[in-house]
């Protein structure tokens, strides 16, 4: 599972017009599910963007997590991520899982997320959707359940 995490001090997501969803401080989450993603990658991912230390202390060094800034995510699906361009110009989605595969695993980082007291807001699965991210910083993480950078 790949997550593209960016710390931000205002985002939203629409659909046809539509706010799906929209934070204040917080993350804003890209979020990819491979075909053989599972709970464990799931729950790997949701519990590092709970704990990411990527917000200002006092002292302005990156050391607070989204929670302790009283902070959202915005968790946006999006298979692209899987996209791979080692081939010719058009990226090959062969890796992203199938979407209902993909949307339970996005679910269960939502859920988890959730269940550790972090506000999350969504944007619409499987729909065209526009991104507003204002980011902070600029901060931008990439988090992979199974790859490191």
């Amino acid at each position: 599972m790949r997550a593209v995490v960016q710390r931000a001090a205002r985002a939203r997501v629409t659909v046809g017009g539509e706010t799906t969803g929209q934070i204040g401080q917080g993350l804003v989450v890209l979020i990819g599910v491979e075909t053989d993603d599972t709970l464990e990658d799931a729950g790997y991912i949701a519990d590092k963007l709970a704990g990411l230390r990527i917000f200002e202390d006092a002292d302005g060094k990156m050391n607070r997590s989204v929670r302790e800034v009283g902070g959202g995510v915005l968790a946006v699906s999006q298979f692209t991520l899987l996209g791979d361009c080692r081939k010719g110009r058009r990226p090959s989605f062969t890796q992203a899982a199938p979407p209902d595969r993909a949307e339970a695993l996005y679910w269960r980082v939502v859920e988890r997320l959730e269940a550790q007291g972090i506000p999350v807001a969504l944007g619409r699965f499987g729909a065209h959707m526009q991104v507003e991210i204002t980011n902070d910083g600029p901060v931008t993480i990439l988090l992979d359940s199974r790859r490191l950078f």
